[in-house]
């Protein structure tokens, strides 16, 4: 009855897991899946995708040989939980819509999960979702391995530590042996490129995004700024983003007035 089982959830299977080849990475990506989300007490329609990157050359030669049933059988042994593995929230017709919203969501534990307010992460999750959702077709890019600007969500606790003896952001990545941004966008723009080939909008702040996705070939039409969510709590964080880390200024009205 077991095996019963094992091949029924082959046959479903083997039709959603996709492997995606890059220069650096070999990702295998699992969707589409269809994800009803309540976005401000609405129920809106996502396709979601989830996607774990091999960058070891051994690693990939030997995922990339696997068949569907033999990858799926190894998935007891791989202990994914204790790892982090990025996904994407995708609505509309993202593949042909002549225009789509893109938006590279740095994972946050203390924002997204919990609401924190040193931060404006948990906001511009949320608005870049109905961003995404008003212009008709767009995808949330969600990265697991960016947590903390790239240094981990240990790393990152002790960085606030610092940051509540005076230091910013950017000093506290410092003083613990990071640079100031150690996130990487090639994995994702990777499987950016699988789902759609056209155009696409960059919703950030940050142009070292841009500079990335441009540097991979991708076509950016464009970009929209996402400023929100200041407070007293946040605004040298902000304020930081703008003056040591070189993020756009569209916001700086809001932010001085906390100065």
């Amino acid at each position: 009855m077991l095996q019963d089982h094992t091949n029924d959830a082959l046959d479903v299977l083997k039709h959603k897991i996709h492997t995606v080849n890059a220069q650096n990475a070999t990702s295998i990506m699992v969707g589409p899946i269809k994800l009803p989300v309540n976005l401000d007490g609405q129920t809106i329609q996502f396709q979601w995708y989830s996607w774990l990157s091999l960058h070891d050359e051994a690693e990939r030669a030997r995922y990339a040989a696997y068949t569907s049933e033999e990858l799926i059988s190894l998935l007891p042994s791989l202990q994914l939980a204790e790892g982090q593995q990025s996904s994407v929230l995708v609505y509309g017709d993202f593949e042909h819509s002549p225009d789509a919203v893109i938006r590279m969501h740095s994972i946050c534990h203390t924002g997204d999960i919990f609401g924190s307010k040193r931060c404006d992460c948990g906001y511009q999750l949320h608005q870049s979702m109905k961003l995404i959702v008003e212009h008709g077709a767009g995808a949330l890019f969600y990265l697991a391995n960016h947590e903390g600007r790239g240094i981990g969500l240990l790393s990152k606790s002790m960085a606030y530590i610092l940051q509540e003896e005076g230091l910013d952001t950017v000093e506290a990545n410092l003083a613990l042996g990071f640079s100031d941004d150690a996130r990487n966008y090639s994995d994702a723009i990777s499987i950016l490129q699988y789902l759609r080939q056209k155009p696409v909008t960059l919703i950030t702040n940050n142009p070292k995004k841009l500079e990335a996705l441009r540097a991979s070939g991708m076509n950016i039409s464009g970009r929209m700024p996402l400023w929100g969510d200041v407070s007293e709590y946040n605004v040298k964080y902000l304020q930081t983003k703008v003056k040591r880390s070189g993020h756009f200024a569209q916001g700086e009205g809001m932010l001085n007035e906390y100065a």
